[in-house]
């Protein structure tokens, strides 16, 4: 699957087990690594608390707005994802969108 920075996908996570999964959406944040990998930051509905390193995303973050619900950005979990586990492409951050997660990742990571 080609992704692009900002994109919002679906991907299947295996457990230690590799018989059980669970499916969770991740916003592409860097997509130039070798061996078919790329750094994703996990998204969460479960907006009701916000620590200091979470942003709300909402439709209106998206260029088509096809999220399904209000959901936050969890800056403190980036890690990087095997391509090959990407099931589903929801949608693709705005340009605006995707500036203020960079700046809110640097906020975090200290870079500039």
């Amino acid at each position: 699957m080609d992704l692009k920075i900002g994109n919002l996908v679906l991907c299947e996570f295996y457990f230690s087990d590799a018989r059980q999964s669970k499916r969770r959406p991740v916003l592409v944040f860097k997509n130039n690594l070798p061996f078919d990998d790329f750094v994703g930051i996990p998204v969460s509905s479960q907006i009701h608390q916000l620590h200091a390193d979470e942003y709300v995303i909402e439709q209106t973050d998206f260029m088509q707005g096809q999220l399904p619900k209000p959901s936050k950005v969890m800056i403190r979990k980036t890690f990087v994802i095997s391509k090959q586990i990407v099931i589903k492409h929801y949608d693709r951050l705005t340009p605006q969108s995707q500036q203020h997660l960079q700046q809110a990742f640097c906020r975090y990571f200290g870079c500039s």
